[in-house]
């Protein structure tokens, strides 16, 4: 992951890339017991809000890496619409999908989802900001 996001240990809340296209990423993170986010045996909302953070910015770094430029740096710009169900345990694989809303320049719009194999345990809303620009469509 260190070739797609400019994250290092022990920031790192995603494990592999398991799709991607224009506007759309779906990672995978399983939950270790040396994560910095663990509270208690679950995964804390924390930890929730930057997988997806990390699932974004893996859109874009998958982008910028396969055209041979540098990942460029993100950061969270807000969330909304954010609603959480459940919490991950120790020892959980997460699936996160983010899709891209609306984009315009530098700034992203994304809609996410992280589940527990079919059961949804996040949804939220997210403005994101970059240096550097991953085209849309």
């Amino acid at each position: 992951m260190n070739k797609l996001i400019p994250h290092r240990d022990p920031m790192i809340m995603i494990d592999n890339l398991l799709s991607y296209d224009e506007t759309n990423t779906e990672t995978g993170f399983t939950i270790r017991s040396d994560n910095i986010f663990l509270e208690d045996g679950r995964f804390s909302s924390y930890g929730l809000i930057e997988n997806v953070a990390q699932t974004a910015a893996a859109w874009a770094g998958y982008y910028f890496y396969i055209n041979e430029l540098p990942v460029p740096v993100g950061f969270i710009g807000s969330v909304s619409k954010m609603y959480i169900y459940d919490y991950p345990l120790l020892g959980d694989n997460l699936t996160t999908h983010v899709s891209i809303i609306a984009k315009l320049e530098q700034i992203s719009i994304v809609k996410a989802t992280s589940k527990l194999n079919d059961k949804v345990l996040l949804e939220c809303e997210m403005k994101m900001f970059q240096d550097g620009e991953a085209p849309v469509g």
